[in-house]
């Protein structure tokens, strides 16, 4: 008798647009799937800033739970939004081949603004994007937008900001990426931004190797150094760390930072090597980053936890 998988999501256009595609790999592999929709704490509240609800798992506890009480056999994430530690009892899958990593920035009418010397206001409610920002743009104002890539494209045009920052692959996966955006290629994005994440129960053996074949090995190792970057300075998807691992022909490169929240300073740091010895290397980029100016990068962490 087959059984059908049941593929987990959030209801929003976007996270319902990565569990089908999902399920339509596996149907490609002859695996029955279906989708069961589950809501977040993170779409019900659109209000408050991510960085004051405790955000780690925001997106993610619903599915969580849905996993462990066996009501779906799959959870299909965007990976920068899984905390680095995975709740007890459910393991990582799979991660498909990543879409772009960028940040852009949607602007309205024109992008004169970005001139250094220009005032303007621009809305994210990523800690992370608004650190690179004022870093970079120091005389902007930054408000904060929450909501899905829909709502928060739709607050942009109501709304007399200049601009908002969004993660490429959002948009572009449901084709709302409109023409007056612009490649952020300066800003270093979240670890594992653009990936796919597949989850499943440890114990759950059959649905583990139903999916697995779904997995990137470039995308999983690179998402697993950035990964390992942000769980060793104890940062979360609300902490201004940033990461970036890139393999091109045969090695791999990987670029950190770390920002205070006013941007008013930023730590980096880089390194380049044979894709055979990067077993450990997230760990070593942030123990390098560390001894930089360990207390500073401390202060930086702790303010985000209080």
């Amino acid at each position: 008798m087959t059984t059908t998988l049941r593929i987990g999501t959030r209801d929003s256009q976007l996270a319902v647009w990565q569990a089908t595609h999902v399920q339509q790999l596996l149907q490609e592999k002859g695996i029955a799937a279906e989708l069961v929709h589950v809501k977040s704490e993170g779409d019900l509240n659109t209000v408050t800033p991510l960085y004051e609800m405790g955000v780690e798992g925001i997106f993610t506890k619903a599915l969580d739970i849905a996993l462990l009480s066996k009501s779906i056999d799959l959870a299909v994430h965007s990976m920068k939004d899984v905390p680095v530690t995975l709740a007890k009892g459910l393991k990582q899958v799979a991660v498909l081949e990543r879409a772009s990593y960028l940040d852009i920035l949607v602007y309205k009418e024109d992008a004169s603004f970005m001139d250094i010397d220009q005032s303007a206001t621009i809305a994210s409610c990523s800690v992370r994007r608004i650190a690179q920002w004022l870093n970079r743009y120091p005389r902007h104002q930054m408000v904060s937008l929450r909501g899905n890539v829909n709502t928060r494209l739709k607050k942009l045009q109501e709304h007399p900001w200049n601009g908002a920052i969004f993660a490429a692959a959002g948009l572009e996966r449901i084709n709302l990426r409109p023409a007056n955006s612009l490649n952020l290629d300066w800003m270093l994005p979240a670890p594992a931004q653009g990936a796919i994440l597949v989850v499943c129960r440890d114990n759950d053996q059959h649905s583990f190797h139903a999916a697995q074949s779904l997995d990137h090995r470039e995308t999983a190792l690179c998402t697993h150094i950035e990964r390992e970057f942000l769980k060793t300075l104890h940062g979360g998807c609300s902490t201004p760390v940033s990461a970036l691992a890139l393999i091109e022909r045969g090695e791999l490169i990987f670029r950190g930072n770390i920002a205070s929240h006013d941007g008013s300073h930023v730590q980096q740091i880089e390194e380049t090597r044979s894709v055979d010895q990067t077993a450990t290397l997230g760990q070593e980029m942030a123990a390098k980053l560390l001894s930089m100016d360990q207390a500073w990068i401390k202060r930086v962490l702790n303010k985000n936890k209080q």
